[in-house]
């Protein structure tokens, strides 16, 4: 009998301990990071292979020629921006723990306002950081959004002319990446209907491989900005009740210490009261 009640307050204590965890968990940010690392890679994945894709369009169909000199070319363009989504799919990765830890540091802040923890103004200043850092980051990853539009715009136009090239037949129809400003104006390369590359860029899995890739580039690029959205309304929540709570703090020992000087004047009268019947 002794040992099942042991082993029954050992599963009641486990049992009581996994919903205690459970229930510090700040779900908030945590679907809020869960979005935030699942456009940050939809983003960084799709878009570093679009732009692989890209330069093969550009060098098999358009003899596209990367400069011999090191000059700003589109490659070098391609080149940097590969290097930027490396670094953002760094950043993003401390970023999102950063603020799952503040998560933690703000719920618990709430939930233990009558404990041992005490409310710093340190606290306070690192959640107002993360609510401006948040907001910035949120404006950047739609500055983000527009650019990634802007190759999904072309890709999407270079498909429409190959559906219409190949539904309405002796249509003059042309491709000139200057209009991009991809290549100089002084360089042609020029890509028409009717001739053998028009027909094999289209048929092409290059083709619809980036034009799709971009595409899901522009919608993780999307839930990233829904995320940011989300970790703006969760840390602004979050500072409200941690200020909210301090206000509560303060005047809990505001009158802890009136109750207290209550009692020691009570206290006070009470000996002088007895001194003088004495």
């Amino acid at each position: 009998m002794e040992e099942d009640m042991d082993e029954g307050q050992t599963q009641k204590g486990c049992l009581e301990c996994c919903i205690k965890c459970l229930g510090g968990i700040p779900y908030p940010s945590l679907i809020a990071t869960i979005l935030l690392y699942a456009g940050v890679a939809l983003f960084c994945d799709c878009g570093h292979e679009a732009l692989s894709g890209t330069v093969t369009i550009l060098q098999n169909y358009f003899e596209v020629v990367r400069s011999p000199v090191d000059a700003l070319d589109v490659f070098t363009m391609i080149d940097i921006i590969k290097y930027v989504i490396y670094g953002i799919a760094s950043a993003f990765f401390v970023y999102g723990i950063l603020l799952m830890v503040e998560g933690f540091f703000t719920s618990g802040a709430i939930k233990d306002l009558y404990g041992d923890f005490k409310i710093t103004t340190c606290g306070r200043c690192v959640s107002a950081w993360f609510i401006m850092l948040t907001y910035i980051f949120m404006l950047a990853w739609l500055g983000v959004t527009g650019f990634t539009s802007i190759p999904v715009f072309i890709y999407f136009n270079i498909w429409n002319i190959c559906q219409n090239a190949t539904v309405l037949e002796g249509t003059s129809l042309c491709l000139d990446p200057r209009q991009y400003g991809v290549i100089p104006l002084s360089e042609v390369k020029t890509v028409c209907a009717g001739t053998e590359k028009f027909y094999k860029m289209c048929e092409s899995n290059e083709l619809n491989m980036t034009f799709h890739l971009f595409v899901c580039a522009l919608a993780g690029a999307g839930a990233a900005v829904i995320a940011m959205i989300h970790y703006l309304m969760v840390l602004s929540a979050n500072w409200a009740y941690v200020k909210d709570a301090c206000r509560m703090q303060k005047y809990e020992d505001i009158k802890s210490k009136e109750e207290q000087e209550l009692h020691d004047i009570h206290s006070t009268r009470s000996k002088e009261r007895l001194n003088a019947y004495t």
